[in-house]
């Protein structure tokens, strides 16, 4: 985790309304909990911490994030996710909240936006980023975004009390990284106003190797694809005030 509360910390004091940090530790074995709570110490900064005794995956961590926001938040509130490796760097978070003052519902901090980038990515992991944003805006199109697997984003609080209302339990089913892109195109089907702002991706920050299972991957979100043909097939077109079946 770095220094990143203390970044948060800098970041959230040039911000017009109050802020505050919720860690999600996925069963980790290197004390995520225990450094969050105390690089806050001393720091004017509310953190909560939920924990899951074992690794379930980024899917099962993004559940539990996005369950603890509909049931704290308010309509008007705010949550941002982000990775806590030093990938994603705080200072995206005012632009990415003016964005939501501008009336987008979702926000995307946007390796593909202009004066977006990656460093420190292996050519393997660019080619596969790159190429899922491509296919996946190919078969199920979300206008004003291009990069659909980065997790770096601005919800509204009530795109997210909308998207369980109308997929409940159902909102997230992927465990793996693909869960970003579903979360993604599920919000777009509520409808909800997609826009994004640049991110520089740090990966030579990234801590350890990533556990990215490149096949099982590709096949997930393939699966992921076919599934959101179906349910187009299925629904009105969401400019029609259609509702996801």
């Amino acid at each position: 985790m770095g220094h990143l509360i203390g970044r948060l910390a800098v970041t959230f004091r040039s911000l017009a309304d109050p802020a505050s940090v919720l860690v999600v530790d996925d069963g980790s074995d290197d004390g995520t909990r225990e450094i969050a709570e105390a690089e806050a110490r001393g720091l004017e900064v509310r953190l909560d911490t939920l924990v899951h005794e074992t690794n379930r995956g980024l899917g099962a961590a993004l559940s539990t994030g996005f369950e603890w926001a509909r049931d704290n938040l308010s309509d008007a509130d705010v949550f941002i996710g982000m990775d806590a490796d030093d990938t994603h760097d705080p200072e995206a978070i005012p632009a990415m909240l003016k964005k939501i003052d501008d009336g987008f519902d979702v926000v995307i901090a946007s390796r593909y936006a202009e004066g977006g980038r990656e460093v420190g990515l292996s050519t393997l992991r660019r080619i596969l980023s790159r190429g899922a944003s491509v296919v996946l805006g190919l078969f199920l199109p979300v206008p004003g975004a291009r990069d659909y697997s980065c997790g770096y984003r601005a919800y509204r609080g009530s795109t997210i009390a909308r998207a369980y209302d109308a997929f409940g339990s159902d909102l997230i089913t992927e465990r793996g990284f693909v869960a970003s892109a579903e979360i993604l195109i599920k919000c777009a089907r509520l409808p909800a106003r997609v826009g994004e702002v640049p991110l520089v991706l740090r990966y030579d920050r990234k801590g350890g190797a990533s556990k990215m299972n490149i096949a099982d991957t590709i096949m997930r979100y393939l699966r992921l694809i076919a599934a959101g043909r179906r349910a187009m097939s299925r629904r009105q077109p969401a400019a029609d005030g259609g509702a996801p079946s």
